[in-house]
């Protein structure tokens, strides 16, 4: 299985501006630019693009995990925040609420640390993970 997105990028770093898509056409010709990225500019960066995607991933590793130990959670929520300093994406934290009624808190745990480390994003962050869990049992 492959995945693809394209991006274009115009004129120079400060001044220019450029557009990104994604192969399912979930979106398209977004807008991204220097004040987007480094600065408070409304539109998206590369940054909040790696926090979804690892958010995402880690829910849906989280809740293959939580299946592996008996427990069907009524949901996982993750929320993810990406750390760029210095030019480089230093820390990736998520922090993740579980509401599984009747989950014996300790494998929730467990799950939760098997999925921080086998998540396919985490795997390819080259980045301290943090990991901020709340448990609704």
């Amino acid at each position: 299985m492959k995945r693809s997105a394209t991006a274009r990028w115009n004129g120079n770093l400060k001044d220019g501006n450029g557009t990104f898509g994604v192969q399912s056409g979930a979106f398209t010709n977004q807008k991204f630019s220097f004040r987007t990225r480094f600065e408070t500019e409304p539109g998206t960066n590369p940054e909040e693009l790696i926090a979804a995607a690892h958010a995402s991933c880690f829910s849906m590793a989280l809740s293959a995990q939580l299946g592996e130990r008996g427990i069907t959670p009524a949901s996982v929520e993750t929320a993810c925040d990406v750390t760029f300093e210095n030019l480089a994406l230093t820390r990736s934290l998520l922090r993740t609420k579980v509401t599984a009624p009747g989950a014996d808190r300790a494998k929730v745990e467990e799950a939760a640390a098997a999925a921080k480390a086998g998540c396919p994003i985490s795997k390819v962050l080259n980045l301290e993970i943090a990991l901020e869990l709340t448990v609704e049992a």
